[in-house]
């Protein structure tokens, strides 16, 4: 976490050899292992200057967050257009054969159809060989980069809905207007230690940012949410999603629980298949949360027909509450759910780690604005 990350962690060593980088952000996702748990750590261990960059990418994670939070029709925007892409290709037998290509690591870019079945072989990428992957996707295969946001989250164990969808985003020059990112050969081979040694002429060169893809202007800003607060003593049924599987660190000593249950969501991600390593990775953390809380839990499943309403019912509970649900495919599939829930006299709860409340006021622009305010974030996160 201090000088050799800071001095190896732009080198994508290959599959095995990952040994500058951390490789927990399938945890950190999930929050079996938590960012101020991380920072915590490598503060103790080199000191704030030595761990300055691995602390800078741990906030980065909270800073795509909040600004997905801050900036939610952002992600209604690339569901929608999303699905257009999808159906688009469906028509384009062209099309459809490109993407298959590149998914499939059949493109005829040696690097790029390495990184394509390590991925799926894996479901890992060094964060550097993500950049390459998406610049080479978007700009040398000139593929809809939706489609390739998309490919990612089906098959990446951290999949992130903000992570995933914005560094896509800044890679295309959307999320940092007039800055695209460029995948260059001397920089492949580089930081790949000469694993690779593409030719300048198999990559794009002047690599502009996108255009046209969404209204011109910066995304509307959305205060944060207003959530409700879980009443003390009332009957209460315990929700556990992949946002937060270490919801024992919450005091719930206050509320009365009468049921616990375990809500899978990871299929939600895509309407295409989303892979089964990553769908057996969630039940895993969910089931391991479930043993950790020492009860019995439901095992539920996000799909059209389950049905919170009634699972609450049969509990005699009259409130639901859960570690808070970020923007992304399970708070998608919860919204339709909540005026029932309201209709049927549940509340919906939501509990948020003071990490979160320390950041996402500040996710309203760039990277910069949260960076400057580390020690302040610190000291609301009460990180030693």
């Amino acid at each position: 976490m201090g000088r050799h990350y800071e001095e190896g962690r732009n080198v994508d060593a290959g599959p095995g050899k990952h040994h500058a980088v951390s490789r927990l952000s399938p945890y950190v996702r999930k929050r079996l292992v938590t960012e101020k748990e991380l920072v915590t750590a490598a503060i103790e261990a080199h000191g704030a200057n030595q761990a300055e960059k691995f602390i800078q990418e741990v906030i980065w994670r909270g800073y795509f967050k909040g600004w997905l939070e801050r900036h939610p029709s952002v992600w209604a925007d690339y569901r929608s257009r999303l699905a257009r892409d999808l159906s688009q290709m469906q028509g384009d037998a062209g099309l459809r054969d490109a993407v298959a290509a590149a998914e499939t690591g059949k493109s005829g870019l040696e690097c790029f159809d390495f990184w394509a079945r390590e991925l799926v072989e894996t479901g890992y990428l060094h964060n550097h060989a993500r950049m390459w992957f998406a610049s080479i996707w978007i700009f040398t295969l000139k593929l809809p980069w939706r489609v390739g946001a998309d490919f990612f989250l089906r098959h990446l164990l951290d999949g992130d809905p903000a992570s995933n969808t914005l560094g896509w985003r800044w890679v295309a020059g959307l999320h940092t207007r007039g800055r695209a990112y460029e995948a260059n050969a001397w920089n492949i081979e580089k930081f790949s230690l000469g694993r690779f040694r593409p030719k300048p002429s198999e990559l794009a060169s002047d690599v502009q940012p996108l255009d046209g893809e969404e209204p011109h202007g910066p995304p509307p800003l959305s205060p944060l949410r207003e959530i409700n607060s879980p009443q003390t003593g009332a009957p209460t049924a315990l929700l556990v999603t992949e946002d937060d599987c270490r919801v024992e660190e919450y005091d719930l000593s206050h509320l009365d629980i009468r049921c616990r249950a375990t809500l899978a969501g990871s299929s939600l991600r895509s309407s295409r298949p989303v892979a089964q390593s990553v769908i057996a990775f969630e039940r895993a953390a969910l089931d391991d949360t479930a043993a950790r809380l020492g009860h019995t839990a439901t095992e539920l499943h996000a799909t059209p027909q389950t049905d919170l309403v009634d699972w609450v019912h049969r509990a005699g509970a009259v409130q639901i509450v859960t570690p808070y649900i970020v923007q992304g495919p399970l708070r998608d599939w919860l919204c339709p759910q909540l005026a029932r829930l309201s209709a049927n006299g549940i509340a919906l709860c939501e509990i948020q780690r003071d990490w979160d409340r320390a950041i996402w006021p500040h996710a309203t622009a760039g990277f910069f604005k949260v960076k400057k305010r580390i020690p302040e974030i610190f000291a609301a996160a009460r990180v030693q």
